[in-house]
């Protein structure tokens, strides 16, 4: 530890920085980029009151680390995604009305919290490769991501119902081949009129992120749950009901994900778990083990039996969502990680927490000791987050089943557009408007919504082609 760094000041740094990755966790629309401007903007005064830049910094990376655990609770329980969790929306939501919410908040509780012992692992050895190849991934980025997107829309396979024919998987390709063009056209149209963007309330710098992923994905959830008339039904706390062995796996694939987050650019935490779905084993991986064991209720139902109302299958897909939580979790932790590594190693910054942490010091001449200093700063972080994130999950049920469901669905619906308005004008608020049917017509077809996601994948493609 640096001689000048006390510990009751760098303790007070981390509780300080981890109470405001709590409030912009848990609050619809506050980024942890607003508050690492904030505390740039305040360093002057901070540090002519003898406040060093390294406190102002730890404060910085406590509130991304915080916030990455925190965030899952409003996705769940509201349904009201940040650009990073915009994906853990529809099986969270799943798993909230089937009772398991507070159990889709352990585990993304610990699927954060094995990214930050797994990251801190692979940490130096992979900071070592990355540094050989970065140049040559670099070359080749748009061409990665088109690959991704060209698997992520190849492992579709929709709907599946005995007897509907051998071509019928082609379609639901087809489906997220639409959905991925069109959502993308939306995303080029958007990130090029992003200067008409004229918001209300100046509260950093505006991203059109906030109502693009608002309407793909939070916004057409809580509509199809009014619309079909969902409410949250009691919640029950049991243990995690999920095999170690995807517990480990959706750990190590959003570690690994999250890990290409802070050394490539232009690619987002939520590309980055598009990239980790794919390995999340498919949803229909058993379907030929189904099919022998329901051969005899095929024929009873003249060949028009559905696998989802299988209690087999049902099981199969909750385990899929479950593992994907973790994983969309661990995408994030582990980028708020190694986005340090690639700041002390390439000197490149790829979340605003490490612009303002670069600002704060010359990373140039950042030491190991430095390295470790902050490590440890990490390693409190997450114990602490993980400690509230269950906290707050484990008894938030009892506050919302007192209100009403539709109730609350429309309050939030009426938040998002709120703060589209607010934070990114009458332009973002069309772009909300506008990606919500794109958002809902998913469900519809019967696929993933991640393909949704050609949002920001078709438009960074086309940069780096």
């Amino acid at each position: 530890m640096p001689s000048d760094i006390t510990i009751p000041m760098l303790l007070l740094s981390v509780l300080i920085g981890y109470t405001l990755g709590i409030f912009s966790g848990l609050v619809p629309g506050i980024h942890t980029n607003n508050f690492a401007l904030m505390l740039v903007a305040l360093s002057p005064m901070l540090m002519d009151s003898g406040i060093l830049p390294t406190y102002i910094a730890t404060a910085i990376l406590a509130n991304s680390l915080s916030h990455t655990f925190h965030d899952i609770i409003p996705a769940v329980y509201l349904g009201a995604p940040n650009d990073d969790m915009a994906l853990a929306v529809l099986p969270g939501h799943r798993l909230l009305l089937e009772g398991f919410g507070s159990e889709a908040i352990r585990l993304s509780a610990l699927g954060s919290a094995g990214s930050v012992a797994f990251s801190l692992i692979i940490a130096v050895p992979l900071a070592f490769a990355f540094s050989k190849v970065y140049p040559t991934l670099q070359n080749y980025l748009g061409l990665l991501l088109l690959l991704i997107s060209i698997s992520l829309i190849l492992s579709e396979k929709g709907e599946y119902i005995i007897n509907q024919g051998s071509f019928v998987k082609y379609k639901y390709k087809a489906y997220a081949l639409i959905l991925f063009v069109l959502t993308g056209f939306l995303g080029l149209f958007a990130f090029r009129m992003e200067a008409s963007m004229h918001p209300l309330i100046d509260f950093g710098a505006p991203s059109i992120l906030l109502p693009l992923l608002s309407g793909l994905f939070g916004a057409s959830q809580l509509l199809i749950s009014l619309l079909s008339g969902s409410h949250i039904p009691p919640q029950r706390y049991s243990r995690i009901e999920l095999p170690a062995k995807r517990i480990i796996r959706g750990i190590i694939t959003g570690s690994a994900a999250g890990s290409i987050v802070a050394w490539l650019p232009g690619i987002s935490s939520s590309i980055a778990a598009v990239l980790a779905r794919l390995f999340i084993k498919s949803d229909f991986e058993r379907k030929k083990d189904i099919k022998n064991r329901k051969k005899e209720d095929e024929d009873a139902c003249e060949g028009y039996y559905r696998y989802d109302d299988d209690e087999f299958y049902r099981d199969e897909t909750m385990e899929s969502s479950k593992e994907f939580i973790v994983s969309v979790s661990g995408v994030n932790t582990a980028n708020a990680i190694f986005g340090l590594f690639a700041l002390a190693v390439i000197g490149k910054t790829r979340s605003g927490a490490m612009v303002a942490m670069d600002e704060l010091l010359e990373t140039a001449s950042l030491t190991a000791q430095d390295i470790i200093l902050f490590l440890l700063v990490i390693a409190t972080t997450a114990l602490l987050s993980y400690i509230s994130t269950i906290a707050i999950g484990n008894n938030i049920h009892r506050m919302l089943a007192k209100l009403d469901y539709s109730m609350i669905c429309i309050t939030v619906l009426l938040g998002l557009a709120l703060m589209s308005l607010l934070f990114t004008g009458f332009f973002g608020l069309l772009i909300f408007v506008i990606a919500i049917p794109l958002g809902m017509s998913a469900s519809f077809m019967k696929i993933r919504k991640s393909h949704a996601m050609g949002v920001i994948l078709l438009p960074v493609i086309l940069y780096f082609l």
